[in-house]
């Protein structure tokens, strides 16, 4: 029951996936960057494909749960499921009160819980609903918009909208508006699933700043590695770190704070590099370093002490896990392999136990860089898949791996 989780590579137990829906038939051309995707992936194979993924997972031992069948185990009380209602419309933004009032009517005539969650992850369409009278100039404005609540395509990475951190989480609050609706369903199964609802949490949704789970890395039970990037700020980690080193029974010593590039090819730190063995990375070679790198440590009277250094990838691993670490660069290190893999999350790996991981078909070079590193892989198709710019570890939020 709960969370524990302290590494990224011990034996992985039990994790939580999303099986992509109908959210991703509701990305059209137009609103692709709104909804933070480059391409249309084809819903068919992507599931297809998805399976596969949790096929190879089952057949390694590992339980496999789903997000929205936790969620509406959460919800099974009249009570918090009229509460979760009313703050999806809250957090959609709908401006009219005749519309908020429309949504609510409809969500509430789900008398299968797990239909109601699955509608609120692929967007209410206008025509869905009675037709809402536009009165101001705003509702002109978005009168061609075809949704009254937003698709949330992004949800089949379930690593982002909160991170398992020992036996506790970071219920983050996401870089976007577009996916910060995400972390309402983590929210209530951590309030009211019966399995989860005592775990306790060491940053919250409701806090300023954004952190994101992709960011966030169990190098051991004593070191942490998040990244500064385009969707993580220094305020966040700063905030994170204050509450596990002096509210949280955690035993987690130090942060490492690697500071990256804020672009999207550099979304988060598990795209540029993830952990495959005791000693062994796999990463983006652009990432070497030197690296502006923050260590941050308990201080006197809740102070954190915070030193900066600058060294290379390898220099740090092999500092902090206390041996000689060896990093395996996607692509083999050459310029075009690596920068095409790395689009393709070559880097982006799912270690299921140390010197075992699953990785996307498309990343053939790096994939046979792992195997003469003596790494074995499991091949998923990812043609599909790999369109929302996600790899293996994104998809998936460990919730028990052993000790």
């Amino acid at each position: 029951m709960g969370i524990s989780v302290t590494s990224e590579i011990k034996p992985l137990k039990k994790v939580l996936l999303h099986r992509p829906g109908r959210e991703i038939e509701n990305l059209t051309p137009e609103y692709l960057e709104r909804l933070l995707f480059d391409d249309i992936p084809y819903l068919k194979v992507a599931q297809e494909e998805h399976d596969e993924f949790a096929d190879v997972l089952r057949k390694n031992d590992v339980e496999v749960v789903y997000l929205h069948e936790l969620m509406a185990e959460a919800i099974k009380d009249d009570e918090v499921k009229d509460e979760f209602i009313k703050q999806f419309i809250k957090e959609s933004k709908v401006k009219s009160v005749q519309a908020r009032e429309n949504i609510y009517d409809y969500l509430k005539s789900f008398a299968c819980n797990e239909e109601l969650v699955r509608k609120t992850m692929e967007g209410i369409n206008k025509s869905e609903l009675p037709k809402v009278k536009n009165c101001t100039l705003t509702d002109y404005i978005d009168d061609s918009y075809p949704f009254i609540t937003d698709p949330m395509p992004n949800l089949y990475f379930t690593r982002d909208p909160f991170a398992s951190i020992g036996s506790s989480i970071s219920l983050n609050r996401m870089y976007s508006i577009t996916r910060n609706r995400e972390t309402i369903y983590a929210d209530y199964i951590f309030r009211h699933h019966r399995d989860y609802k005592d775990t306790s949490r060491i940053y919250d949704r409701t806090l300023e700043h954004h952190i994101e789970g992709g960011d966030i890395l169990n190098l051991n039970e004593k070191v942490l590695a998040i990244g500064i990037s385009q969707r993580t700020t220094s305020e966040a980690i700063e905030k994170l770190a204050s509450n596990i080193f002096f509210e949280d029974d955690s035993e987690i010593e130090t942060i490492l704070a690697f500071k990256i590039p804020k672009t999207r090819a550099y979304m988060h730190l598990d795209t540029v590099f993830t952990q495959v063995d005791y000693d062994k990375f796999t990463i983006h070679p652009q990432i070497e370093g030197p690296l502006e790198i923050f260590e941050l440590t308990r201080g006197k009277e809740k102070q954190l002490n915070i030193k900066k250094e600058s060294m290379t990838l390898e220099e740090v691993l092999s500092k902090y896990l206390e041996c000689d670490v060896k990093l395996i660069r996607c692509g083999g290190g050459d310029y075009v392999i690596s920068q095409r893999e790395q689009w393709n999350d070559g880097s982006n790996t799912l270690c299921i136990r140390p010197g075992e991981v699953i990785v996307y078909a498309r990343n053939y070079v790096t994939n046979e860089i792992l195997l003469k590193n003596n790494i074995k892989i499991h091949v998923i198709p990812s043609s599909e898949l790999s369109r929302g710019r996600g790899g293996p570890r994104c998809m998936s939020m460990p919730l028990i791996r052993e000790r």
